[in-house]
């Protein structure tokens, strides 16, 4: 019986699913992608990439080891809301400080339980993203479908979740100074850059070439995020002033907003790419590496030709341009993420590689 139900989702195609509260209860109408990570639901839920989307997890048992105060991607998570098979609510790990619950009702994010999220998966991987509408059961159908169609999906959510301040993390006996350039940076990457002998200069997503230079930086990081990289205007001109002047790296968004600045073309993927079981090739050494992803726009490989970028990795499983370089303005950046966590770190050497960058560059100063 649908009386015993406290939730349901309705798509923006009419189908509804109906399942049990947790997290906060609210109604929320946000664009639904899945996720095929098996582990990390808090490094998830905490990455600011998934700013106005609701995720559907295809790992059926959520919840079980907690969450824990070290592992948040972001102070403040700012997911659209959470669909699962299974939630566990008691947790069993030596670490865990609260449920995952209680910090989705702290964060204002609803989340159900209970759903067919393969069948759910099946639609969107087969229809494409589209938006979706949490909300109680006995909310009509019609009411739902209209609400459904005067929402507009944000195409400029960068400016929503950039820090407001520069703020900095240091470590000790630092070698390098970076810039990063925070879109929603994941917190992994600044604590990556830190144990890499980095002190990190985070600064928000308008800050201009001449701030940037003020700090004196030997590289430039440009850090995922979520929306559209097109409309990210001030970061995509920052490129386009600094590239050739400092080593820059930039991942996800990041990788985007560069291919954009040298005048490649990105667009709306189907369903995207998240989880972090995602084959790609590095062709450069003709290595597989298993990476992690999150993204819904994607660089259109053909749009390199003439732009001076040369494609270096490649997504096996669709072509898709997964990484660019050029050598002669010290910029590279890829699509995935090397230092996702809790994993794979097939791709951690993208770091080394820009630590080397800046070495050689203070040597040759």
């Amino acid at each position: 019986m649908k009386d015993n139900f406290t939730k349901k989702i309705v798509l923006e195609n009419g189908r509804e699913f109906y399942g049990w509260r947790f997290g906060a209860d609210k109604e929320a109408i946000n664009e639904i992608v899945f996720n095929t990570s098996m582990v990390g639901y808090q490094e998830i839920v905490s990455d600011p990439s998934y700013t106005g989307q609701m995720v559907v997890l295809t790992y059926p048992l959520i919840g079980n080891y907690g969450m824990t105060d070290e592992d948040y991607e972001t102070k403040v998570p700012t997911m659209g809301g959470l669909i699962v098979r299974e939630y566990n609510d008691t947790p069993s790990n030596f670490r865990y400080t609260k449920t995952l619950s209680d910090v989705l009702e702290e964060n204002d994010i609803p989340a159900i339980q209970g759903v067919d999220t393969r069948r759910i998966t099946r639609i969107i991987r087969t229809e494409g993203a589209q938006k979706v509408m949490i909300c109680r059961p006995d909310v009509p159908a019609q009411e739902a479908e209209a609400k459904i169609k005067a929402y507009e999906i944000p195409r400029d959510v960068v400016r929503q979740v950039s820090c407001k301040k520069t703020w900095f993390s240091r470590t000790p006996s630092h070698k390098y100074d970076v810039v990063a350039v925070d879109c929603g940076i994941k917190h992994n990457i600044i604590r990556t850059l830190n144990k890499k002998g980095c002190n990190v200069i985070v600064v928000p997503y308008d800050t201009t070439p001449r701030q940037i230079m003020s700090y004196h930086p030997d590289g430039l990081f440009l850090s995922n995020g979520p929306g559209d990289p097109e409309v990210v205007t001030p970061v995509i001109e920052t490129v386009r002033r600094l590239r050739g002047k400092l080593p820059i790296f930039g991942i996800c968004l990041g990788h985007q907003m560069i291919s954009l600045a040298y005048g490649a073309q990105t667009y709306k993927m189907k369903f995207g790419h998240r989880g972090g079981n995602h084959p790609v090739k590095n062709l450069k050494t003709g290595k597989i590496e298993i990476t992690s992803q999150n993204h819904s726009f994607a660089v259109k490989p053909e749009s390199l030709d003439g732009t001076g970028l040369e494609l270096t990795h490649i997504n096996i499983l669709d072509n898709t341009a997964e990484g660019v370089e050029c050598k002669a303005d010290k910029i590279f950046s890829v699509q995935y993420h090397p230092e996702s966590a809790p994993g794979p770190q097939d791709s951690s050497y993208l770091f080394d590689k820009f630590i080397e960058m800046m070495k050689k560059e203070k040597e040759n100063a």
